[in-house]
């Protein structure tokens, strides 16, 4: 095990022990300059100095320039007390670049201090409140979310949709998912989901704007295309991969930012030659009419 460092001896008396002592690294400095000349004595946070004062002028109640005050700490005391806001120190005269040195950084850490309060007043300390636009998440996604217009295709209801709500400091959620079936039809020869998002703490613009406007990036053969008129921010992702035949599927996703809330409707569809629905919807009817009921969804799920 080696042997800790000693601590270097007076230079008057002899090592603690004989032989090679290993060297002490240079040690971190707090001042922003190498090698800075210490400043003269005195307390240099309690000790007021007058600006335009002979530097060998004493101050009030001082017999000497430097002495500290009566009941004032010595120098360099740990517990020296710290600059008050609105008191900007003097370096003693004849502090050279060390005084300058110290000026500065106290005139930084005050004005910085003061910026960071002035921002804590006028900001509220947390940034924005969240952009909400007056949306409520419901409890039951599946009878507040507007679907009519698939309606008119698929005419049976879903008797048993899935549909789930959560409400928490960070994030209310609304989500429904059903069946759409034809007359007739005893399976699902569809299936939409909706699903609102309140997002209380983070704005989701940026991450939104990424997932969705990039999606055919990092999905193979999908389209996107911005959509004008619902919300801030809208895409259209849609992919058609039946070809007119009587398998493949038909896929198509509407994503709508409004503010802080954001808002996906999806669409999707799947053929195979055991499916009664040889016909299903165009892919051009299906993205109207995502359009027209997530529009008409936003406009009732406001205050």
């Amino acid at each position: 095990m080696s042997t800790p460092p000693q601590p270097p001896q007076p230079a008057d008396q002899p090592p603690a022990h004989p032989g090679p002592q290993p060297a002490v690294p240079p040690q971190p400095t707090a001042y922003p300059y190498p090698n800075p000349q210490s400043p003269p004595p005195g307390n240099f946070y309690a000790q007021p100095t007058l600006v335009g004062r002979p530097a060998d002028q004493p101050l009030p109640g001082q017999s000497h320039p430097g002495q500290p005050q009566p009941g004032q700490p010595m120098p360099g005391h740990p517990y020296a007390p710290p600059p008050q806001y609105g008191f900007v120190p003097v370096p003693p005269a004849g502090g050279g670049g060390a005084g300058k040195a110290v000026l500065w950084a106290v005139v930084g850490a005050v004005v910085a201090s003061a910026a960071w309060a002035g921002g804590v007043l006028l900001l509220g300390g947390k940034g924005d409140d969240a952009d909400l636009r007056g949306y409520t998440a419901p409890g039951n996604m599946c009878s507040s979310a507007d679907y009519s217009s698939f309606k008119d295709e698929y005419t049976q209801d879903d008797s048993s949709p899935t549909r789930t709500a959560l409400h928490d400091a960070a994030l209310d959620e609304g989500y429904c998912s059903l069946s759409l079936k034809k007359t007739g039809s005893t399976y699902a020869d569809a299936y939409l989901s909706m699903q609102l998002d309140l997002h209380k703490k983070t704005d989701p613009g940026p991450e939104f704007t990424a997932t969705w406007k990039n999606y055919g990036d990092s999905h193979k053969d999908y389209d996107v295309d911005p959509v004008k008129g619902i919300g801030d921010e809208a895409y259209l992702v849609s992919q058609d991969t039946t070809n007119g035949s009587s398998s493949g599927s038909r896929y198509a996703t509407l994503a709508v930012r409004d503010g802080w809330v954001t808002y996906t409707m999806s669409y999707s569809a799947y053929l195979s030659s055991y499916d009664r629905d040889k016909t299903p919807p165009a892919l051009a009817d299906v993205s109207q009419w995502l359009k027209t009921d997530a529009k008409a969804t936003l406009g009732q799920l406001k205050d």
